[in-house]
């Protein structure tokens, strides 16, 4: 069965970023993006590590506890890795809208999301 990938619009008070959620095993490999990823011409897009997920958010839209505000869909599909243990981390994602070859890979201080 192929990993799966998710992209959640994060509403919290105050502000809204998006965050790309890989399918790694257990987890769910996340990285928070300032921007929304409409398509691959949207890109590239500052992106920052932030902890993994429980995969559960795989399939979850709604409100979150502690009033860290609220997560809706955006994007979901399948990611093959091609390379996945050390930055660039390269993908290849299947979605309605994110479809083909993407890195994270680090420019400078930031890092970024980009389509190869």
């Amino acid at each position: 069965m192929p990993s799966r990938f998710v992209i959640l619009h994060h509403k919290v008070n105050g502000g809204e970023h998006w965050d790309l959620m890989l399918e790694g095993g257990e987890i769910l490999l996340t990285w928070q993006l300032l921007r929304e990823p409409v398509n691959s011409d949207s890109l590239p897009i500052p992106a920052r590590r932030i902890r993994d997920h429980r995969r559960a958010y795989l399939d979850y839209e709604g409100p979150l506890g502690g009033g860290r505000g609220s997560v809706h869909r955006v994007d979901a599909g399948t990611v093959e890795f091609q390379k996945i243990d050390a930055t660039p981390y390269i993908f290849q994602l299947r979605g309605g809208r994110l479809s083909g070859r993407f890195s994270l890979a680090a420019r400078g201080d930031d890092l970024v999301l980009e389509r190869l």
